[in-house]
């Protein structure tokens, strides 16, 4: 009976794919020397130089205390800098982050191609389109 309701389970099924996902993304992303959630701020302000904190937070999903913590894990490391206009403070990436690009698209390459090659042609972008919307449907609700 547990069996069946772990695997039934949103909740549980969604924290293990979490886990095994993050251990793959970790692998393919250690050649940039930075983790995914990094990586992604560093492409978003590559898109939109001064972009601003609360627009990052909101790209990437993440709580502003999150995105403040990863901006000055990525500042110390010279690859962005901020700039305070007022009171929003605009993200700005150094030569060095900018340097960063092709091999962040390249590590990001190198996963959907792993997890497809694992999942099936195609499924592995499947399911995270499936997974995007599911996740703005339930945050419609919350």
């Amino acid at each position: 009976m547990l069996q069946t309701y772990l695997k039934e389970c949103l909740y549980f099924t969604a924290t293990r794919l979490n886990r095994v996902v993050t251990r793959i993304v970790e692998d393919e992303f250690a050649k940039s020397g930075l983790n995914a959630s990094s990586a992604y701020l560093i492409l978003a302000v590559i898109e939109e130089e001064g972009i601003s904190q609360k627009k990052l937070g909101e790209i990437l999903y993440l709580q502003p205390s999150t995105v403040t913590r990863l901006i000055e894990k990525l500042v110390v490391k010279g690859l962005i800098y901020n700039r305070v206009d007022g009171r929003m403070s605009l993200i700005y990436t150094t030569d060095k982050g900018k340097a960063l690009e092709s091999i962040i698209h390249e590590c990001w390459n190198n996963l959907r191609i792993r997890l497809n090659d694992i999942l099936g042609d195609g499924e592995g972008d499947k399911l995270s389109l499936d997974l995007f919307k599911v996740s703005d449907q339930l945050e419609q609700i919350n």
